[in-house]
């Protein structure tokens, strides 16, 4: 099973921009889809963005479209989420989670992703 340690999070003012990290060892991400959720407190688990199992779509969720874009690294076996225009509504834990079983309609489904790490803060505040 693949392992995630996510990095990057951090305090920043609104409109300031951030970009967290997935890194994943054990397995490469070849072949799974890799995904990004948020979770703030009080609240349900928020799918953010994920590429597809072959790599070449993406999806995003509604309220960050447009503010935020995934890339990845290949060589580093690293997945990268930039976050834009960020706004107080951003802050949460964000999580990266893998899964070499996840189907398209399935995508933004938490509960289809076996691989997670240990999340990262994103706090957004003046």
């Amino acid at each position: 099973q693949v392992q995630l340690v996510e990095s990057g999070g951090g305090l920043v003012q609104p409109g300031a921009s951030l970009r967290v990290s997935c890194a994943a060892s054990g397995r490469t991400l070849s072949g799974y889809a890799v995904a990004w959720f948020r979770q703030a407190p009080g609240k349900e688990r928020e799918f953010v963005a994920a590429y597809s199992r072959t790599g070449g779509y993406t999806y995003y969720g509604d309220s960050v479209k447009g503010r935020f874009t995934l890339s990845r690294d290949s060589g580093k076996n690293t997945v990268y989420l930039q976050m834009d225009s960020l706004k107080p509504e951003d802050t949460a834990v964000y999580y990266c989670a893998a899964g070499g079983g996840v189907i398209t309609s399935s995508i933004r489904n938490h509960r289809q992703y076996p691989s997670w790490g240990q999340g990262t803060q994103v706090t957004v505040s003046s």
